[in-house]
């Protein structure tokens, strides 16, 4: 059940608000329950069965205020979401909450929210602007980097009886050891590695050229501080290898025959424009994207839009957060990303600093669009979007499931705005006139700032202006 929260926000200047919110005592209560039941999971009391206890009881036990700290812990999340969406606010950066003292019995709870927000966009010309659209082509150059792609998953290893040299396949058995004692890892047998492929401790491919089967070598690396753990860092490794095959990788020639086993295709030049017609495609949808994209940055630079510094630090901050979310998601450690860079996060930050001044002017001209047009996202739309995100093999009882968690963390209203905006951005594109990339291209070199001065103060000069 929704917490029916109630706000009152108030303008700070440079793009900042503050949100004050009021949580009525029966939401409070019934939080309390949950967050008293929970802890009831884990108490012990004689005369209740283990997990049983009653919210009441637990109460009694623990105190009221323990309950009511953990309550508000648990619910400040969802208050605070469906906060912002009571106030209609789109926020950037991290906001700063100041919870108050926590209420007696009966009262209701309070606290306040400072965050930026989207600045407001006074629009220009927006529908029927001139946006650059460039055709679509292949490159020839293309087609042949794509077959060779294929010729290299269709190649074959062969034994041969000579010295191994780079890009030739080593088959070997090895055993390591770093002062005299063997390691973890540092141990195999039937092992491929490719000469010059760099895949293993720098050094160790090198020694291994001209090596012949059946011939045994000593190699010594040291291991990097980025390549082994900690223990292994800076220690000098021996390994001693036994060379077992010498293979050389062989392509197939590009004939027909190829085509047939790439494919199933009667002849090269098939193939040939099988792969063409898939690049143009790619292209195709390529140029759909930088189009769109167009369109909205057209409608920008006509727009007047005030961005504080400081708002765009905090969008720059922002928009790292969620890469460094997403690079640990794919199992890659930001901090190692930075350490690669030379670059600390804050300068880092800084660098990404026009994107994010970009991103906002974007959001508003957008946010603007949606109001004066009064662009409306139907519950239908809601539940399509989910449905494509849960993947075609969603049942309608996990949609539903769905549905219901995005509303009780507040999410559907987020997903509402970024259907919102995607229309939009729909309604850009419909109303864009294309013109040739070569004659927007031209437009943009004649730009001076005299030309800006002259468009009057906030607004640059675009094409179609």
């Amino acid at each position: 059940m929704a917490a029916a929260v109630t706000t009152k926000t108030t303008e700070l200047g440079d793009s900042r608000v503050r949100v004050e919110v009021e949580v009525p005592s029966a939401a409070l209560e019934r939080e309390m329950q949950t967050a008293a039941s929970a802890i009831g999971r884990d108490m012990r009391v004689p005369g209740f069965r283990s997990g049983k206890v009653p919210a009441q009881v637990v109460i009694q036990q623990v105190g009221r205020e323990a309950v009511l700290d953990e309550a508000v812990r648990r619910g400040l999340p969802a208050w605070y979401e469906e906060a912002l969406t009571d106030a209609g606010i789109n926020t950037v950066g991290d906001p700063k909450v100041d919870l108050n003292d926590l209420p007696e019995k009966g009262s209701p709870l309070a606290f306040t929210i400072e965050v930026g927000i989207v600045p407001p966009a006074r629009l220009g010309h927006y529908r029927g602007v001139e946006v650059g659209r460039r055709e679509p082509k292949v490159d020839p150059d293309e087609v042949q980097t794509e077959l060779e792609r294929l010729r290299e998953s269709l190649a074959s290893l062969e034994t041969v009886e000579r010295a191994a040299a780079r890009g030739d396949f080593v088959v070997m058995d090895f055993t390591g050891t770093v002062e005299g004692e063997p390691f973890q890892g540092g141990e195999g047998r039937g092992q491929v590695v490719e000469l010059g492929s760099g895949r293993l401790v720098p050094g160790f491919e090198e020694q291994l050229d001209g090596a012949r089967a059946g011939e045994r070598r000593e190699v010594r690396v040291t291991f990097p501080e980025d390549f082994a753990g900690e223990e292994l860092t800076g220690k000098e490794a021996v390994f001693a290898v036994e060379v077992k095959e010498v293979k050389e990788k062989r392509l197939p020639e590009l004939d027909d025959d190829f085509a047939l086993e790439a494919g199933g295709y009667d002849s090269l030049d098939e193939l040939r424009a099988e792969i063409g017609q898939r690049l143009a495609e790619a292209d195709r949808r390529a140029i759909e994207v930088e189009f769109r994209q167009a369109a909205v940055d057209a409608v920008v630079a006509q727009a007047r839009i005030e961005v504080p510094h400081e708002l765009v630090h905090s969008k720059a901050h922002e928009m790292w957060h969620r890469t460094a979310r997403r690079m640990s998601a794919q199992g890659v450690d930001p901090r190692r990303y930075l350490e690669l860079s030379g670059k600390t996060e804050e300068e880092l930050v800084t660098d990404s600093e026009p994107d994010a001044e970009l991103a906002l002017k974007r959001e508003a001209v957008l946010a603007e669009i949606v109001k004066a047009e009064g662009i409306e996202v139907s519950d239908d739309e809601v539940s399509e979007a989910l449905r494509e995100a849960a993947g075609p093999d969603a049942t309608d009882k996990q949609l539903k499931r769905a549905i219901k968690r995005a509303r009780s963390q507040g999410a559907d209203e987020a997903l509402k705005e970024d259907i919102a905006m995607r229309k939009a951005v729909d309604l850009l594109v419909e109303h864009a006139t294309p013109i040739p990339a070569e004659q927007a291209a031209a437009r943009e070199k004649l730009w001076t700032p005299d030309k800006e001065q002259e468009q009057g103060a906030g607004q640059i000069w675009t094409p179609g202006s």
